[in-house]
């Protein structure tokens, strides 16, 4: 595909790096002259240095007046100082290639009215880390989370405590002791080894399990992981009243019932403007790094604390600290994707890159456009977790998962089959409208278009 993308700054550059490294046509529009000879000096792509909302430039990049299939070109534009530059992007592009996928408006949700303007998709940082945020609260154990079938499912990347009952037990036992249990352990990470393990693969200590499961046993399945850290979460401080700690305050009062959520910040003006916006919510106006502060106002006793201020290095030593004073699971907000592989260095549960999430959502929906769609990109392995659709009269319709050639390295991991969920076996029948949930390495899933492809070859 040839791909523009409106703006070099690190979500730019990031996908640009992604989608480039896939052989697709990358052109990069960025005005700053300093950020644009970068991308030029190290990306294989063509830099069009210029403001993106102007026809003639975007013309100059290759999007003319003539029609363009969907999907041959895409427009990220990242948001600068709170101005509404995509949807001047987004105008632009309507009048040259109206039919083109578009990313951006990170500050509504409207969905009719993102269509009415031909923008196909919207992706909002705020609501991407919040979501990622919550369910890292929600399920303790967890080093990574991703909802899958629309919230009945889910996949977690576990570590095997060295009390977990899964240890020494090959993974047919677990399904043989837990047979109504809907989970599966589609990659594992033992040491510096990482590979789908096979039935007879016995679990040890330490090892890092991505897990696709069933949303509704994940406390019991936490349990087999993690014993220790299964708990249902009752009090949450946030560190920081900006957009991500307003957007995490929101779903975490919608979704979680009794919810003691505290928030900090110092700026009155903020608490008193929380305050009105989220009355469930405890504002609490003071040093979220005074230590004292913190244990006067409960934080010994929670289960999980979100640093979410507008600096990253703020955010790691506030997550440091309230792992210190006791808190069960500690999050940080960072921007610097550098800063991402620092837990295993520093006492921290979780670190949640806002601009990596954006880069990671716009990257996947370019990637793989059409009915199958790249859930997440599962980090430590290197690996990816794809949804797609079954569709009538292809040449998997009707045929046994034994049947099906696929490639190595690759595991369909569950089925939702009308709402029902189910493990397949190689003996499960496919049929039109199954969505599969599977994982693989991101090149060899281009050879899975048998699902929906019509002509594929069987």
């Amino acid at each position: 595909m040839r791909i523009v993308i409106v703006g070099a700054g690190e979500v730019g550059y990031s996908v640009a790096r992604n989608l480039s490294a896939d052989g697709h046509d990358i052109v990069i529009v960025e005005e700053d002259e300093e950020r644009a000879a970068q991308a030029e000096e190290t990306l294989d792509v063509m830099v069009v240095n210029g403001n993106g909302a102007r026809p003639s430039v975007l013309a100059k990049a290759g999007i003319t007046g003539k029609k363009v299939r969907r999907h041959d070109a895409h427009r990220l534009h990242q948001q600068g100082r709170g101005q509404p530059h995509g949807l001047l992007d987004s105008e632009a592009l309507r009048r040259t290639a109206r039919d083109s996928a578009r990313v951006g408006l990170e500050f509504t949700d409207n969905e009719s009215w993102a269509n009415d303007l031909g923008i196909d998709m919207l992706v909002s940082p705020e609501r991407s880390v919040a979501k990622d945020i919550e369910e890292l609260l929600e399920v303790r154990a967890a080093l990574h989370t991703t909802e899958i079938a629309g919230g009945r499912a889910g996949i977690y990347l576990f570590r095997v405590a060295q009390d977990s009952p899964l240890c020494g037990l090959p993974l047919y036992e677990i399904r043989k002791r837990n047979p109504n249990m809907i989970m599966l352990v589609v990659w594992v990470k033992s040491g510096d080894d990482s590979f789908v393990p096979k039935a007879s693969y016995a679990l040890q200590p330490g090892d890092l399990c991505y897990t696709m499961c069933y949303r509704s046993q994940i406390l019991e399945i936490e349990r087999l992981f993690q014993p220790a850290k299964s708990k249902r979460l009752k009090r949450v401080f946030i560190i920081g009243a900006g957009k991500i700690g307003h957007q995490t305050a929101e779903r975490l009062l919608a979704h979680i019932r009794g919810i003691d959520l505290r928030i900090v910040d110092e700026d009155r003006a903020k608490c008193e403007k929380f305050a009105g916006e989220l009355p469930r919510a405890m504002i609490l106006c003071g040093n979220g790094a005074d230590a004292e502060f913190l244990k006067s106002e409960g934080i010994t006793d929670a289960d999980g604390c979100v640093a979410a201020t507008e600096h990253d290095e703020t955010n790691l030593m506030l997550a440091v600290l309230a792992k210190t004073l006791g808190v069960s699971k500690s999050i940080a907000v960072v921007r610097n994707h550098n800063y991402l592989g620092m837990t295993s260095h520093i006492p921290v549960d979780a670190i949640v890159n806002r601009n990596q999430t954006l880069a990671d959502v716009i990257t996947r929906s370019v990637r793989y456009p059409g009915t199958s769609n790249v859930l997440t990109v599962l980090e430590e392995i290197s690996a990816e977790a794809v949804e797609t659709t079954v569709v009538s009269g292809s040449p998997a319709d009707g045929k046994k998962l034994m049947e099906l050639t696929m490639p190595e390295g690759s595991l369909i991991g569950l089925l939702d089959r009308g709402g029902e969920m189910l493990i397949p076996t190689g003996q499960t029948e496919l049929r039109g409208g199954d969505k599969i949930i599977s994982s693989a390495l991101p090149p060899r899933w281009k050879r899975r278009s048998r699902f929906s492809d019509r002509s594929a070859p069987p």
